[in-house]
């Protein structure tokens, strides 16, 4: 493993360990087994680690919505959609305390704000790219054209972002696979 790598990894590892207040440059240094001038040379600011971290190593929406894209036109609808569903669920409830660390610190939100603008990125793409696939499958008249692709795509992603966030506070009820399963099918009834 590379240094850059390290350094991601102790990152994360600081991060849940003590939050993002507490994952000062020099724990992760320490965590990383190098000194903060050579975490600096890596990554110029704690904003473009962070960003590290978050699109590193944190179970990714990109591959799900590929998936999803490719499965456009086959199998079962809502079996696509459901597997999609549990992959942005794992997501956000991981990523829940990083970002709920980054949203306290409002120089550290500021850059990451700057960052995300910069990179063209953000938590909306995925709703967009989501949207586009109800869009797709309507097309084929696999799903009702009566639903708006857009407001389903933003129902099911906040539906995650809300379980997700629920979870660090008490036990969401019923199982995560038929919680995924029943909001799907609520979304697609005719």
């Amino acid at each position: 493993m590379g240094t850059r790598e390290r350094i991601v990894d102790a990152a994360e590892q600081v991060i849940r360990e003590f939050g993002i207040a507490g994952a000062t440059t020099k724990r992760i240094a320490a965590a990383a087994g190098c000194s903060e001038a050579l975490l600096y040379k890596h990554f110029p600011g704690k904003e473009k680690l962070l960003l590290a971290v978050l699109l590193e190593r944190l179970p990714a929406l990109g591959p799900a919505l590929t998936r999803l894209r490719l499965a456009a036109g086959t199998g079962d609808v809502a079996g696509n959609l459901t597997a999609f569903t549990l992959a942005a669920l794992e997501f956000y409830t991981r990523a829940a305390g990083i970002a709920a660390g980054v949203i306290a610190d409002p120089s550290l939100m500021a850059g990451f704000r700057a960052m995300l603008a910069a990179s063209g990125s953000g938590p909306h793409l995925p709703i967009l790219a989501l949207a586009e696939v109800i869009a797709d499958e309507q097309r084929r008249d696999r799903v009702d054209r009566e639903i708006d692709p857009g407001a389903a795509a933003s129902m099911l992603m906040g539906a995650c972002f809300h379980r997700a966030n629920l979870s660090y506070y008490v036990d969401p009820p019923g199982d995560d696979a038929a919680w995924a399963a029943t909001l799907v099918d609520t979304l697609l009834r005719r």
